[in-house]
């Protein structure tokens, strides 16, 4: 029994399609990370695992996927027509779903902010603007998972 799960830790380690997948994420979420500290002389924390903002850490995940899978599986098989259709799905919603409702965040917080004092909605929470990514973003965190993925399959 202790052997099967050292095999399976030593195979989760060694698969590259899914080192690929976390290296991409923790890349692109740790470029915001560092991108809002350069810009605004400040650290927040959340940048390293919320959504939204440049690039698009779900599109590098799901990119450094499918790459991943592509160059350890082949470009023929299942496996990577799957990852490849997960990855679309995934950016697409990204740049339509998610980033119109951020919009209607914006909308609705505006609003809020209008709201005369005495009105029961006026000490409501703000919600969360950032969302979904502009098509910009999304082909960014592409690009970063694209290299990602050769890179790991490289070394």
């Amino acid at each position: 029994m202790k052997g099967d799960l050292s095999n399976g830790i030593l195979a989760l380690l060694t698969n590259h399609a899914l080192l690929s997948a976390f290296l991409g994420f923790a890349i692109a979420q740790s470029i915001k990370f560092f991108t809002l500290w350069y810009r605004e002389n400040r650290w927040d924390p959340k940048q390293l695992i919320g959504s939204g903002g440049m690039p698009s850490s779900h599109s590098a995940t799901v990119t450094a996927l499918a790459v991943g899978v592509g160059l350890q599986e082949g470009f023929g098989g299942p496996e990577f027509a799957t990852a490849l259709v997960l990855a679309c799905v995934v950016m697409y919603d990204a740049t339509g779903v998610r980033l119109h409702a951020g919009r209607q965040a914006e909308v609705l917080n505006q609003i809020l902010c209008e709201l005369p004092a005495e009105h029961p909605l006026a000490e409501s929470m703000p919600l969360r603007e950032l969302l979904g990514h502009t098509p910009t973003q999304v082909a960014a965190g592409a690009v970063l998972g694209s290299i990602t993925a050769v890179v790991i399959n490289l070394i």
